[in-house]
């Protein structure tokens, strides 16, 4: 009697390595000798199949329970598996003959159901037992010639699979030659079960395993579910640690996770391609969809500090970076849901950079500190936001991609100022030049009005002045220089200069206005030495008030005072060299004469470092206090 659970098998052909063909079977109906002849082939096919079958029968035998079929002996597997294609050809004459004996199919069948019961437990225990050679990150590495055999070379009597893994293994690790062994005998008996109408059972068995370690691995890596809600309650620094996580993950799981389950999955059910995409689907759908909806998560979060932007942009960046991956891994039409759910997160994470730049902006425009800050220094919103903004930079690529279809800045929210204009409004630029030039004219329009707050006029030019310098100083070194341009950077240079100007003519006009025009002219004695006066006071209060003046820049410091210097210096020495002895006698001349050209320039040389107060260095304040115990000496007298 047949075994219980006995089921109707599929057949096939492909196999040589039985002989009897089908126009024998139809012409021993009219041959008595001829049918004795095939009888006796079938018996002997049965026979020689079922003594090795029933060698490996692990209900009759105890040697078959402990031991494995493929790993005994590979070539004793081969004959197992020619034995099922033995019995398939043998149940195929049977049924196909009318004449024959049904004690022969049911022998056929039984047989047939001991080979399947078999190859399932070799199935199990190759998946099981070679986890490790099977891992993600080791098929992942596979090449091309470490691809397993095709199922037709396993039946070539010439070739030995021993002698094939040695050659195999002169050009891969023998971490890959097991691993390579492992996916062809994973294949070979995929191809058996299936042909034999078992791929409901070897699927089962290939679907929990690998599930259970693809579960696995993204476990390890990190990912778990999570809810909106969690994310949200979350401190930035949790956030920030979980994001750090998921970057190394998704790298992780794309290079090694999901490639080398697709191409295992590719190998071992290389000869069908609804069982390929079935198997794969249902392994890795959840945890990749998992995977990619997190950064969807992060982007739909409530306010975080500023540099959030910067998390979500490796996040934007991690995945377009691998989509062509993406599609090509999760190409099935049943991983399509993986696919949407990459490209819902890459639409969120992009609102979210939207939605931080303009944080940002509002950020700059309500500032509202009246502080006043000494010495006309750098401002912390000129330091902070051009920090902010020269990191963009770095991700000026992501941002093109993000910015592309984004409409232009409303220029009614910009306050107006005098100083400064809109950039034009050439629909040529790309948008990521229009937006981060926008955002760097809002900061200036701002700093423009907290200049307001000085006094003295030509402090608030000059902290308009070393402001915007700090400003092109971190374009220039930055790649803010490749997404402004050089045009943006000579207007903006230019305007320094301006700043520069009209703080030199406010802070020295006085003194400038202290010696005629014309200092080689000739004057009366005590026009001389009213010239001489005036020059004395102006300098000194012009020193004193500027002594504590900062120019952070040193490239602008030494601007503004070669420009200072040679003015001034050139025109006291001509007025100097002429009218010193017009004062009178050497005492007269000491009262009257307290600076001489080079004293003029030492004390300039001095100037913008700042006083100890402001921030200056102990170098500075060193060589300021004794200028200034020179300046005070005279002027005692």
């Amino acid at each position: 009697m047949p075994r219980k659970g006995m089921r109707s098998l599929c057949f096939s052909s492909r196999t040589p390595s039985f002989s009897i063909s089908h126009q024998s079977t139809s012409q021993s109906s009219s041959s008595t000798p001829r049918r004795r002849f095939t009888d006796s082939m079938i018996d002997q096919t049965i026979d020689a199949a079922a003594s090795i079958i029933m060698k490996w029968d692990a209900e009759t035998s105890a040697y078959a329970q402990v031991t494995s079929l493929f790993y005994e002996s590979k070539r004793e597997a081969l004959q197992f598996i020619r034995s099922v294609n033995d019995i398939q050809k043998t149940m195929h004459l049977l049924i196909s003959d009318q004449e024959s004996s049904s004690e022969k199919l049911i022998r056929a069948q039984n047989l047939m159901q001991i080979e399947m019961k078999r190859l399932q437990k070799e199935f199990y225990q190759i998946l099981s037992m070679n986890r490790a050679h099977l891992d993600p990150e080791v098929v992942s590495t596979r090449s091309s010639l470490t691809s397993p055999r095709s199922s037709m070379s396993v039946f070539d009597d010439d070739s030995s699979p021993d002698d094939e893994i040695r050659k195999a293994g002169d050009s891969i690790t023998e971490i890959e030659e097991v691993s390579s062994m492992a996916m062809s005998d994973l294949k070979l008996i995929a191809d058996c079960m299936i042909a034999s109408g078992y791929a409901k059972e070897c699927i089962h068995i290939y679907k929990s395993i690998r599930k259970s370690i693809i579960d696995e691995g993204i476990y390890k890596l990190g990912i778990e579910k999570i809810s909106s809600s969690q994310v949200n309650k979350m401190d930035w620094d949790v956030l920030d640690l979980k994001i750090k996580n998921w970057l190394e993950a998704e790298n992780i799981a794309m290079r090694t996770l999901f490639t080398g389950e697709r191409i295992l999955c590719n190998q071992v059910f290389a000869t069908s391609d609804s069982i390929k995409e079935s198997c794969f689907t249902d392994i890795s759908k959840e945890a990749a969809t998992l995977l990619f909806g997190f950064p969807e998560l992060v982007a739909k979060t409530k306010k975080y500090p500023p540099e959030k932007i910067f998390r979500v942009l490796d996040m934007y960046s991690a995945i377009s970076e691998d989509w062509q991956e993406i599609e090509t891994i999760f190409s099935f039409e049943s991983t399509s849901p993986v696919r949407v759910q990459a490209l819902n997160s890459l639409v969120r994470l992009s609102e979210s950079v939207h939605l931080l730049l303009m944080d940002f902006e509002s950020t700059i425009q309500k500032d509202s500190s009246k502080k006043m800050i000494p010495g006309g220094g750098l401002h912390p919103l000129t330091t902070t936001s051009m920090n902010y903004l020269t990191l963009l930079a770095d991700y000026s690529n992501i941002l093109a991609d993000i910015m592309a279809d984004w409409p232009p800045p409303v220029k009614s929210s910009l306050p107006a100022s005098f100083l400064y204009s809109p950039e034009s409004d050439d629909s040529s630029a790309p948008a990521i030049s229009v937006r981060i030039a926008w955002l760097i004219l809002a900061l200036l329009c701002k700093l423009d009005g907290k200049a307001k707050y000085y006094k003295d006029i030509s402090l608030a030019y000059l902290f308009l002045a070393n402001n915007l310098q700090h400003v092109i100083y971190r374009v220039r070194t930055s790649n803010l220089q490749y997404i402004l341009g050089e045009e943006w950077i000579t207007k903006h240079e230019a305007k320094v200069k301006q700043f520069a100007a009209n703080y030199e003519q406010l802070a020295w006009g006085e003194v400038f206005a202290s010696l005629p025009e014309n200092p080689t002219s000739p004057i009366t004695p005590g026009k001389a030495k009213d010239h001489f006066r005036k020059f004395n006071s102006s300098f000194e209060v012009a020193y004193w008030k500027q002594s504590s003046y900062v120019i952070p820049d040193s490239k602008l410091r030494d601007e503004i005072k070669v420009s200072i210097g040679r003015k001034l210096v050139a025109l006291y020495r001509d007025f100097y060299n002429t009218h010193r002895s017009t004062v009178g006698d050497e005492r007269m001349a000491r009262l009257f004469v307290r600076f001489s050209p080079e004293d003029i320039r030492n004390y300039l040389s001095d100037l913008f470092f700042g006083t100890a107060s402001s921030g200056s260095s102990s170098k500075s304040s060193s060589v300021s206090s004794h200028h200034r115990r020179q300046i005070r000496s005279p002027l005692r007298v």
